[in-house]
């Protein structure tokens, strides 16, 4: 039986992930509300060039607005039926957050209470929302949801952990369907310009050093960001009362693979500066997703080296090089 096509308010539609997202709400047939702040965090030209791509599409509604700003958030939701929310705005990075913990108490707590008000007072049932795997913090790994989570080591991580608390006394209180994701290490085409795969693409192409922490002793578990849509998608389509889910690609990989695959995209070596572990960082994550899996059908199809052909492919095409 097709899916009833619905009306999505995705808040940050014109970021990485909320790019992809909404895109493939779109293609499926969906009206999608966008929010997204357009701030100078990275480059806004990225994100005007993708939030382009969804105007494209008469169904896609974008409004320039900051999620910690009630006034116009309550306009939005009075002016649309909105059906379910997809909440992914946030500010992120985990070094920023060092230096800039506000940031995230104002976008990340405080915007996500906002949206969670929205949909207590508009009487939305279904929400997904966005989480990270930077709240286990130094757990042992795999990284499970059976895990406490108690213990993040940054600003970041912490105000990730915040909005799973807020959205379960949401849950308690109103009865509004919650689904966490909690998201591990995100890549592909239309990036983040702050992360590290792209940064270094950008340094190899200016023939400058690329900064290799913990000299190199790191480990991720790259998510392919087609992977990552499938599973916002399915927990969409699939609203659960309250659960929270891994959404990673449950491989762990060496830094030093992903700088390898970068070189050969760029067609030239790295000029490596090796330094320590920096404060606030892991050295390790790595999803366990047997939960996804069970509930919400979540099988990642992509290895880092078909990824990163694409985001080279993509990154040559969008810089001219």
């Amino acid at each position: 039986m097709p899916q009833k096509k619905k009306t999505i308010l995705v808040t940050g539609s014109a970021g990485f992930i909320g790019f992809h997202v909404s895109r493939a709400l779109l293609e499926r047939g969906d009206t999608v509300i966008g929010i997204d702040n357009f701030n100078d965090y990275y480059d806004i030209g990225l994100k005007e060039d993708r939030n382009k791509i969804l105007e494209a599409d008469k169904r896609y509604r974008v409004y320039h607005s900051d999620i910690s700003n009630k006034g116009p958030l309550e306009k939005i939701f009075k002016r649309h039926k909105i059906h379910s929310i997809c909440h992914l705005a946030a500010q992120a990075g985990v070094r920023y957050s060092l230096e800039h913990p506000g940031e995230y108490v104002k976008n990340n707590i405080e915007g996500t209470v906002n949206i969670f008000e929205e949909a207590r007072t508009h009487n939305i049932q279904d929400v997904v929302y966005a989480s990270s795997s930077s709240v286990y913090g130094n757990s042992p790994v795999p990284w499970s949801e059976k895990q406490d989570a108690l213990e993040p080591i940054n600003p970041y991580g912490a105000s990730k952990r915040a909005t799973e608390l807020l959205a379960y006394t949401y849950h308690h209180l109103y009865k509004i369907n919650m689904t966490g994701l909690r998201f591990f290490t995100v890549y592909g085409p239309w990036g983040r310009p702050d992360m590290a795969y792209f940064k270094f693409a950008d340094l190899i192409r200016a023939n400058k050093a690329i900064d290799v922490y913990n000299k190199g002793n790191m480990r991720r578990d790259f998510t392919y960001v087609d992977d990552i849509v499938a599973g916002v998608l399915a927990a969409i389509d699939k609203p659960r009362a309250y659960e929270i889910y891994n959404l990673g690609n449950s491989k762990s990989e060496k830094l030093g693979t992903l700088i390898s695959l970068v070189e050969q995209g760029m067609g030239k070596k790295a000029k490596k500066r090796m330094l320590p572990m920096q404060q606030g960082d892991f050295k390790e994550n790595f999803a366990d997703i047997k939960k996804a899996k069970r509930d919400l059908g979540f099988a990642p199809k992509t290895p880092l080296r078909k990824g990163m052909s694409a985001f080279m492919g993509w990154y040559r095409d969008y810089y001219g090089t």
